[in-house]
């Protein structure tokens, strides 16, 4: 009768961490499919609600992190207090980031979300004024690459935010980052890895932009004119796609001149 009463209770508490597992997945599914409608806000309030039904969840934690980025980087910062607002967004961003990389320290995409995080927080202080930051999103999207995991999408873009930080950097010179311990960025480092995510994850406008702007800082005009128009033919994948086509042409009319 105890063996019988033992195997029940097994069975139910068994039975409940299933339920458990499919309502989390059937959560992030659902957060997924907003994510790729651009429905941030929504994909936000439904994450931190599962968040706390779901704790130490490390998929929902990275979504969250997502998520915080999404809204935040869309929202008005034309005053101090939405400047802070929107700074207040990068910071939960990198504390679920951070979260999820302690739950899942061998997955790609943690990394590179707590890389992205760390990386609005660094342009939103300053490139040269959060050198700590600067080099953190450089440690995280080496430790992505080297995982190798998550995809190509994932290694795309641990390729992109490892490039585009090095073309950041290399925007004050040589003998002036060194002392700050950042002599590190290189633009010919740059444009391989910005090429490595052009290949890994063709025809995305903002990894096509990027790689247009490294062919510029290696003085290879005509790569990045031609990079640029592809760059027009692109699909719409991103909310902000039309912005990035925006710049690319005037990108592309500057070099021409």
């Amino acid at each position: 009768m105890k063996k019988l009463l033992l195997f029940l209770i097994l069975s139910v508490f068994l039975l409940i961490q299933v339920n458990f597992a499919q309502t989390a997945d059937d959560v992030i599914k659902q957060a997924d499919n907003l994510a790729r409608e651009f429905q941030h806000k929504k994909v936000l309030e439904l994450l931190q609600k599962a968040d706390k039904d779901y704790p130490n969840n490390w998929q929902i934690k990275w979504r969250l992190s997502r998520a915080y980025v999404d809204v935040g980087e869309h929202l008005p910062d034309k005053t101090d207090k939405d400047k802070e607002e929107q700074f207040e967004y990068y910071k939960k961003a990198f504390e679920y980031a951070d979260q999820s990389v302690k739950l899942a320290p061998n997955e790609s995409i943690t990394y590179v979300r707590r890389a992205i995080a760390n990386g609005r927080i660094a342009l939103f202080q300053g490139v040269f004024s959060a050198i700590g930051t600067v080099k953190d999103v450089k440690a995280d999207c080496e430790k992505a690459i080297q995982l190798g995991n998550g995809g190509n999408y994932v290694q795309a873009l641990a390729h992109y935010v490892l490039g585009r930080t090095h073309l950041k950097v290399c925007e004050k010179s040589y003998l002036v980052r060194l002392p700050l311990g950042l002599g590190w960025g290189d633009t010919a480092k740059a444009l391989k890895l910005l090429e490595t995510a052009n290949k890994l994850y063709p025809n995305f406008r903002m990894f096509m932009l990027e790689l247009a702007k490294a062919y510029i800082a290696e003085d290879q005009p005509e790569k990045a004119k031609e990079t640029l128009k592809k760059l027009e033919k692109a699909p719409v994948q991103d909310e902000d796609d039309d912005l990035v086509l925006a710049e690319a042409k005037k990108l592309y009319d500057s070099i021409k001149k």
